[in-house]
C-alpha cells in the first residue's frame, strides 16, 4: 500500500503521523510512505525578479518545507518506517489530491487542524476541500 502522509509541522499533523505508525507500521507489508508538505506559492509581484531570484524562492520553499517535515521524519525513523519526503508548492488541497493521484497513492492521511499562517494548512475548510477533490480515500486524524 502506498500512503500520502500530509504534514505541516503542527501537533495535529503529528497525530496523523502517530496514527500511521500505530496502525500501518506493524502491518506485514510495510506501506510506502510519501511524506509531503505543501507550501502556498509566493504571490507574483511586478518586478519581483529584480529583488528576489528564483533560486532564493526555491531555497525558501525548501527550508520551510524541511522545517515542516522534520518532526514527522524523526517519528517515522524511530518507528523504522521508510518514507520519501516531498516538498510541494501550490494550493494545499488541490496539490495533495493531484500528487496522490500522480504518485499512485492509495490513501491520503492528514490531520484536521493545522498551523495558522501560510494558508492555515489543515483548517476544516482545507480538509473538507481535500475530501471533495481526492479521487481516493482520505483519512483525517483528529
Amino acid at each position: 500500500m502506498k500512503v500520502l502522509l500530509a504534514v505541516d509541522g503542527s501537533k495535529s499533523a503529528l497525530k496523523a503521523v502517530d496514527w500511521v505508525i500505530e496502525h500501518l507500521g506493524e502491518a506485514r507489508a510495510k506501506p510506502a510512505i510519501e511524506l509531503a508538505t505543501v507550501h502556498l506559492p509566493i504571490p507574483k509581484v511586478p518586478n519581483m525578479g529584480k529583488v528576489v531570484s528564483k533560486s532564493q524562492i526555491e531555497r525558501f520553499y525548501r527550508e520551510e518545507g524541511e522545517e515542516n517535515l522534520a518532526a514527522a521524519k524523526r517519528r517515522l525513523e524511530r518507528a523504522g518506517i521508510a518514507y520519501q519526503p516531498r516538498i510541494l508548492v501550490g494550493p494545499v488541497a488541490e496539490t495533495l489530491a493531484r500528487h496522490a493521484k500522480g504518485s499512485g497513492c492509495e490513501l491520503i492521511v492528514a490531520g484536521t487542524r493545522g498551523m495558522t499562517g501560510l494558508g492555515n494548512f489543515f483548517l476544516g475548510s482545507t480538509a473538507t476541500k481535500l475530501l471533495h477533490l481526492a479521487d481516493r480515500p482520505v483519512l483525517l486524524v483528529k
